[in-house]
């Protein structure tokens, strides 16, 4: 079973005197903290009172914190997301879901495991561990499907991956 809380950030520091924190998202897009009635800090809901992008931060003001003394007692908190909140498009899914997935060709050989999913640009790469380390392009030229249910993702390989 898959995790109901989700990281999706970390507070780097206060913004204002008015009690708003600064968020680093790691969300593909920090407009999804828009959207969220709340975060969780330390497994507690906090209500998220308002939420908005800056520079590619979130600027937040949660329920209970009024002035810039209470948010900088939450600087370098991770916060997290409830996985209820987001309703995720058709084919996509959540990081934290596809890390542990076997990986397997086309013929259903196992190549190994994701190990980590990394972001150097703007395409995603999938890093597989198994009898050596493969890099695989996370695009539909490489990926021809992901079955979170079934446990596993299936690739094309083309030579020298």
């Amino acid at each position: 079973m898959a995790n109901q809380l989700l990281e999706c950030g970390k507070i780097v520091n206060t913004h204002g005197i008015r009690g708003e924190v600064k968020i680093q998202p790691w969300a593909d897009s920090p407009e999804v903290f828009c959207a969220l009635p709340a975060l969780y800090i330390d497994g507690a809901p906090v209500a998220l009172r308002s939420a908005r992008v800056h520079k590619g931060n979130v600027i937040a003001l949660l329920e209970g914190v009024s002035d810039v003394d209470q948010a900088m007692l939450l600087k370098n908190k991770v916060v997290w997301l409830n996985r209820d909140d987001l309703r995720l498009p058709e084919g996509t899914f959540f990081l934290a879901d596809l890390i542990g997935l076997r990986v397997v060709d086309e013929e259903g050989q196992e190549l190994g495991i994701l190990n980590e999913v990394l972001s150097p640009s703007r395409q995603q790469v999938y890093v597989v561990k198994g009898d050596r380390e493969l890099m695989i392009p996370a695009v539909p030229q490489f990926i021809l499907e992901t079955n979170v249910a079934g446990g596993y993702i299936k690739v094309r390989l083309i030579e020298g991956m």
